[in-house]
């Protein structure tokens, strides 16, 4: 798969149904040698409290996805945890 085709895909956690962003507002870390994706990364969404507090990211491990579909990514991510682990469904 090509990274152009995940540009515009929104991602899902499985684990409560929450939309977490869309691939195109994000960045990805990628291995220079293996050219394998390792991470998504989200900027959080902005809110009237934390509009002066450094921007955070949200780092989904490549492990975490589950199904690209045609328009959506499904990942699995235990919020409740910090670690985010995953969750049992």
């Amino acid at each position: 798969m090509r990274m152009c085709e995940l540009v515009g895909k929104e991602i899902v956690n499985i684990c409560n149904g929450s939309r977490l962003g869309v691939v195109g507002d994000s960045d990805m870390a990628i291995n220079i040698d293996s050219g394998e994706i390792q991470s998504i990364i989200l900027p959080r969404k902005s809110n009237f409290i934390n509009l002066w507090v450094e921007r955070q990211h949200l780092i989904i491990p490549w492990e975490a996805v589950r199904k690209v579909g045609a328009e959506v990514i499904i990942v699995e991510l235990d919020q409740t945890n910090p670690l985010y682990k995953r969750c049992l469904v």
